[in-house]
């Protein structure tokens, strides 16, 4: 008997119908469409597991099909408006407006893989490979995703970050950040660009271990939401393009899969 998902990393026909209305018309002309359910959950499946790209199972479409479809979508920006849309209707579902006014933002250094282009050395965590630099807003939702060099200083990257939401969000009016994000007069010029307050949200001198910080843990839970998907144990991506993909897809499975629980 089939049952709806033959992988725990497929989309249940909840899911799917949120992603479904998200993804742009097919191609009139050509060779008939393959089944583009049976992509996106080919490309879930590898998020989820880690697997390369020609080790996918074989009763997924083939691999070099699955990838040609993954990275139309990442250079054309499919992923990052089906991100955005599924964000904003958790926002909605969760009695909160579509955009935020307060966002977190900080940084996970992560090693690379082999041949990965754009790696550098960051000397403080001692990694050598990219950092994935996000903001996110207070439900721990990714407002926005850089992932470049972990050579590159914090406070300088986090301006890439801040061009990102700039783009998009006009209504806010503070983000949080540890004591990195307070050198470079990063705060200043935060404030003269944009009008925003940059408020870095430091540990206690007095506190000895681990202690939960205002604000700066809700960031921290998201890169652990984003570690339940072994695709991002190492950054595997040959380019800063794929992993920044990767990363809203991992969260468009998280965000379908609440909205499908709030449906029921």
């Amino acid at each position: 008997m089939k049952t709806e998902c033959q992988y725990s990393s497929d989309s249940t026909n909840k899911q799917w119908q949120s992603v479904r209305q998200l993804l742009p018309p097919p191609a009139r002309l050509g060779r008939r469409p393959i089944d583009r359910r049976r992509i996106v959950n080919a490309i879930l499946y590898l998020v989820r597991t880690g697997c390369q790209w020609r080790m996918l199972p074989q009763d997924f479409p083939n691999w070099n099909t699955v990838y040609g479809v993954f990275r139309r979508w990442r250079d054309d920006g499919t992923w990052q408006r089906i991100h955005d849309r599924l964000r904003e209707k958790v926002r909605k579902a969760a009695g909160k407006k579509s955009t935020p006014t307060a966002a977190i933002v900080d940084s996970q250094s992560i090693r690379t893989a082999e041949g990965g282009e754009e790696r550098g050395y960051d000397a403080g965590k001692k990694i050598t490979g990219r950092k994935r630099h996000l903001a996110v807003d207070t439900l721990g939702l990714v407002l926005a995703v850089v992932v470049h060099s972990a050579a590159v200083q914090d406070q300088w990257g986090a301006e890439w970050v801040m061009d990102k939401l700039g783009e998009q969000f006009r209504r806010l009016k503070v983000i949080f950040g540890d004591s990195a994000y307070g050198r470079s007069g990063l705060p200043e010029w935060v404030k003269e660009t944009f009008g925003w307050m940059l408020h870095t949200v430091l540990r206690p001198v007095d506190v000895k271990g681990f202690v939960v910080l205002p604000k700066r843990w809700i960031v921290e839970r998201t890169f652990a939401w984003l570690g339940r998907h072994r695709r991002h144990s190492k950054d595997y991506e040959k380019t800063e393009a794929s992993s920044e993909a990767i990363t809203y897809i991992a969260m468009i499975s998280l965000m379908s899969k609440r909205l499908a629980m709030a449906e029921k």
